[in-house]
């Protein structure tokens, strides 16, 4: 870690709305492990209750002394009273435990915990984005709403957390925040499992893949703007080109019913695998499978499942959205897309299945793209520099004005 520690531990809150099986939260929950081995750090967790078929994370931490503190009435959907009674209980926390930094994560958590850590005069309070909250994806109405409430928690954030650049651009262009607020740290994830993943021959025969099969695997909650209608739009031109293919999702969520529909109905019949919800710890089982992964969202800050990928060796396309291309490198690492272009798509999967030697040259290339810059290690060691430096930048600011407002915002 670079930066001077000081002389008592900088106490960290770290705040998500949900702990389910997704990469802000796996991000979450490392970073906050993570800080916890390093000296001069205190630091804890809060979160409202993970439901759903997403799964949950909790288990992950739930069993160390001191560590996460469930909060009831912070939920996902906008529900004013209740938000109204979580952003309450946030602030009474914040005045009882005094953390000098307080880090939130994802929308509601994001705005909630922020405007809560600023009432309670918190010195130093940083936000991640791991993805847009406005934007295409969604009508002018919502966009209108998720924009007034990011601009109003960007005014008390000291500084902003980005897993791609693209996040810093699209916030700037809305107004919110100035450059010198924004820090790139990659999301790191546990890259052992992923440089040594293997195709496990019991676990194929297992999910019905033939030796010959050519697998084009998804990493994905089954749900809207995921991408997966494109691959069942495609299936027709895919199978004929690919005819040995097969198609691998792994993941589950509230679309699952209506895409195994698809799939029944279209030229994949019997070609695609839903795997359902994994656990984040034999991911790389299922992405050792593969030949290609594919990643077709439409609304992503960088996804995780690109650098997993790429960490075993495997190419990969994805839709030119956000943050992919800072993982996707086009024609070096994998193959990017725009979005609507189904014949790309087919062409690009029919182009990898036809040339192996082609699948290892992007292969190998992801594979060192990866090494250095995800580890959790590296998002740690950045995470902790940045606590330093803004925590001494309050309290020189502090000790000047005689305050305890923090920087100046």
């Amino acid at each position: 870690m670079t930066g001077r520690t000081p002389g008592r531990p900088i106490r960290v809150s770290h705040v998500i709305t949900r702990l389910i099986v997704g990469g802000a939260q796996e991000n979450t929950i490392s970073s906050v492990l993570g800080l916890r081995e390093r000296p001069g750090f205190e630091v804890d967790l809060l979160s409202g209750p993970s439901t759903g078929r997403e799964g949950s994370l909790e288990p992950l931490v739930a069993g160390i002394p001191g560590l996460l503190t469930l909060l009831p009435h912070l939920v996902r959907p906008v529900r004013p009273w209740t938000d109204w009674q979580a952003y309450r209980r946030l602030v009474h926390r914040f005045r009882r435990t005094r953390p000098d930094v307080v880090h939130t994560h994802s929308g509601k958590a994001g705005v909630v915990g922020r405007l809560a850590a600023r009432k309670s005069k918190v010195p130093v309070i940083v936000h991640t984005i791991h993805g847009p909250s406005f934007g295409p994806f969604q009508n002018a109405a919502a966009n209108a709403v998720f924009l007034r409430a990011e601009r109003i928690a960007g005014r008390v954030t000291d500084h902003f957390v980005v897993v791609a650049d693209a996040m810093s651009r699209q916030y700037l262009a809305a107004g919110i925040g100035t450059p010198e607020r924004y820090s790139r740290v990659f999301s790191g994830f546990d890259l052992a499992p992923f440089l040594t993943a293997r195709r496990d021959p019991a676990l194929a025969a297992e999910l019905g893949i033939a030796p010959g099969d050519f697998v084009v695997g998804k990493v994905a909650r089954l749900f809207e703007l995921k991408g997966h209608d494109d691959l069942f739009l495609a299936a027709s031109e895919l199978v004929l080109r690919c005819p040995d293919l097969k198609i691998l999702l792994v993941g589950d969520g509230p679309w699952r019913a209506r895409f195994e529909r698809m799939a029944a109905a279209s030229a994949l019949r019997g070609r695609v695998v839903f795997v359902g919800l994994v656990p984040p710890t034999d991911v790389h089982r299922y992405v050792g499978l593969m030949d290609v992964l594919v990643h077709l969202s439409r609304r992503e800050g960088l996804p995780r499942a690109l650098p997993q990928a790429m960490a075993a060796g495997k190419p990969v396309v994805a839709v030119d959205c956000d943050g992919a291309r800072e993982a996707c490198i086009d024609g070096e690492t994998g193959f990017l897309l725009q979005p609507d272009h189904l014949d790309a798509l087919v062409n690009r999967i029919g182009q990898l299945g036809d040339a192996p030697e082609l699948r290892e040259q992007l292969g190998s290339a992801g594979r060192e793209f990866v090494r250095d810059r995800f580890t959790v290690g590296r998002m740690v060691d950045e995470l902790a520099a940045l606590y330093v430096r803004l925590f001494e930048s309050s309290r020189h600011a502090r000790h000047g004005s005689g305050g305890r407002d923090g920087p100046s915002r």
